[in-house]
């Protein structure tokens, strides 16, 4: 019965092998005539390098800008002021006294701000907007 039991194991792989091997080539010709003409491989393969998006690849696709002084708008706004106190001056009063002069303590003030340009600074940096 062993004999038997290995002749049928046997025939099962060489079964399956075939089978597996058949369907290999199937599968191998089926792709084989649903591949494209070489110049179609040829225009897909151009335009993937054109376009690829590599970020250690940024002297093809990006430049570097310098820094620079810009101007940008600021929207008018209320801000706070210190004020500086004022001396108020000595004086003789209607009794002939004299009153020493004195400063008068300073203050915050809320003001009107217009809206106005203001110039700020711009770093050096990679510039890859138009490459994208």
């Amino acid at each position: 019965m062993t004999a038997s039991l290995r002749a049928r194991r046997l025939l099962a792989a060489a079964a399956s092998a075939g089978v597996l091997a058949g369907g290999s080539v199937l599968g191998a010709s089926a792709t084989a005539s649903a591949t494209p003409t070489p110049s179609a491989v040829a225009s897909v393969v151009a335009d993937d390098r054109d376009h690829r998006h590599d970020q250690w690849d940024r002297h093809e696709r990006c430049n570097w800008v310098n820094g620079h002084w810009a101007k940008k708008w600021v929207k008018g706004h209320s801000e706070w002021k210190w004020h500086q106190g004022t001396w108020h001056k000595g004086y003789w009063d209607h009794h002939g006294k004299w009153h020493d002069g004195w400063w008068e303590k300073g203050h915050w003030k809320q003001h009107w701000v217009p809206g106005h340009y203001v110039g700020h600074w711009v770093p050096g940096h990679w510039n890859c907007h138009h490459k994208w």
